[in-house]
């Protein structure tokens, strides 16, 4: 499997970069397009890594914020799979900007042929769209800073992930972890039938050093994950915590990973 950074909160050299995350992964004749970040910008670092996006069989949105799927504006006539809910207006508590998707459900469905699923969707034998995550575990996803159009507590229960199976073992592919990146873990090992995991990667969703982080390393040394690239919305402190118990790289745009 070869995994291609379009979009990333850091720049590689050559590369552009923004609040955001899209990768291009390409495994078993399959070209998927997993999020589309912000902007443009996905598509500009594409053109430098002669990416054809025009080769996309298809897109997967991992949930409904802005910075995952506003590049959605950019293209067009693709299949696209996602939660039922990823198309809702959302905001940050106490704040009246919209941090939903800029396009409207409509406007989604005029321009893609659109798939949603709250259930594990299989795009390919191998490659699974792992819908809504069961948060099962006591220290993942208690809490948000998030409501919905209508007031109530938005918990972002439409962030979801790929479980690709390689060789008998699994590759977690996350965008923001809102629901815990050890709950989407255990919910594709739980899916596919396999407990060996050769990598994740994507946003984890930890800010600090604080208990979260740290049961969040437990559990990966625990799983005996051999690869570990949180990237996005893992910020400083956490990484630095990553950095200590497993010498991760730093994720950037232009960077390819094969797994």
């Amino acid at each position: 499997m070869k995994l291609s950074v379009l979009t990333e909160n850091t720049a590689g050299a050559y590369f552009l970069a923004e609040h955001g995350l899209s990768y291009f992964i390409e495994y078993a004749n399959k070209k998927i397009l997993f999020d589309t970040g912000a902007t443009d910008v996905f598509i500009k670092n594409a053109e430098k890594l002669n990416i054809n996006l025009e080769d996309v069989d298809l897109i997967v949105l991992s949930h409904g914020h802005w910075d995952h799927g506003n590049g959605l504006e950019f293209i067009k006539n693709k299949t696209l799979v996602s939660h039922p809910n990823s198309f809702i207006k959302r905001f940050r508590k106490g704040e009246k900007k919209n941090i939903g998707l800029k396009l409207s459900k409509t406007e989604i469905n005029n321009k893609f042929s659109l798939i949603t699923s709250k259930k594990p969707y299989f795009l390919t034998d191998n490659i699974i769209f792992l819908g809504e995550i069961p948060r099962l575990n006591d220290f993942e996803s208690q809490a948000t800073s998030f409501v919905k159009e209508n007031g109530e507590d938005d918990f972002v229960k439409d962030d979801s992930a790929l479980a690709i199976i390689q060789d008998k073992e699994l590759i977690i592919v996350s965008a923001c972890s809102h629901s815990g990146i050890c709950n989407i873990v255990e919910y594709g090992k739980k899916i596919t039938g396999i407990n060996s995991v050769k990598a994740v990667i994507g946003g984890f969703h930890l800010k600090k050093q604080d208990n979260h982080t740290k049961k969040t390393i437990e559990y990966f040394k625990k799983n005996k994950v051999q690869r570990l690239l949180p990237s996005h919305c893992t910020q400083l402190p956490a990484l630095a915590m990553f950095y200590d118990e497993f010498k991760i790289e730093h994720v950037k745009t232009g960077m390819i990973f094969n797994f």
